[in-house]
């Protein structure tokens, strides 16, 4: 079967959101191609986070996982307050005991399981900045695009609840640039057969990859807008822009 082009795509999703000014607005600044020296400062943005700030989005969308995300977003602060503005070291060294008690202060959400990922997450960065002797915000900046499913791995291995939709949220979160697997991409995913199985199987996620670089070298767009391109080209979103 021959995939759909980028143009074709494109022009579909022009023509639900209202023409192509309205939609490249939506698509937001395009950050490859032409434009790629421009924006060689934002790309390298992630590699100027320090690893709290990496802690702070992984833990942040875990707990929005499954959540209200504006509860998460109004308790913030105290998660901040609390944790030490996730610093490595200093949760590093927290004794179980204080883990468990700060679990159940209602100043935070009181899921135990979560919190206990802020550790063990904090450990996981530990051991790869020993490994390697480079910050784990430098090892995300530097992993390239073009295998962003493997650096999706690497989180799911290594670290814990970043699998499914997480890790690629709170990598987008922190500005490094990936695809998002939502419902509306999922089902164009299939109706174009470039899956036929199950979403997060290897055998998925490489054509996916594959399809998704396809669609990058033919219109320079980053892999961030392609994923919002297809998710307007079809499903039940109304996103408008006003005059």
């Amino acid at each position: 079967m021959t995939h759909e082009s980028f143009k074709s795509l494109f022009q579909r999703a022009a023509q639900r959101k209202g023409g192509v000014p309205a939609l490249e607005v939506l698509l937001g600044k395009k950050i490859l191609g032409k434009q790629l020296l421009d924006d060689t400062a934002a790309l390298q943005s992630v590699a100027e986070l320090g690893d709290d700030r990496i802690l702070a989005a992984f833990t942040k969308q875990i707990f929005k996982s499954g959540f209200v995300w504006r509860v998460v977003e109004n308790k913030w602060p105290d998660f901040e307050e609390h944790f030490f503005n996730f610093n490595i070291e200093k949760i590093l060294m927290m004794p179980e005991e204080m883990l468990e008690r700060k679990a159940a202060d209602p100043k935070i959400i009181r899921n135990y399981n979560k919190v206990k990922t802020i550790k063990a997450n904090a450990q996981m960065m530990f051991d790869h900045h020993i490994e390697s002797n480079t910050s784990f915000a430098r090892f995300i900046n530097d992993w390239p695009s073009t295998d962003i499913i493997g650096l999706w791995a690497y989180l799911k291995k290594h670290g814990q609840r970043l699998g499914g939709n997480t890790g690629p949220y709170a990598l987008r979160l922190l500005g490094k640039d990936t695809f998002i697997l939502s419902s509306d991409v999922e089902a164009y995913l299939r109706a174009q057969e470039i899956i036929d199985g199950g979403l997060q199987s290897k055998k998925s996620l490489t054509a996916i990859q594959a399809h998704f670089n396809k669609l990058q070298s033919e219109s320079g767009y980053s892999l961030t807008q392609l994923s919002r391109l297809i998710a307007f080209s079809c499903g039940d979103n109304y996103v408008q822009v006003e005059e």
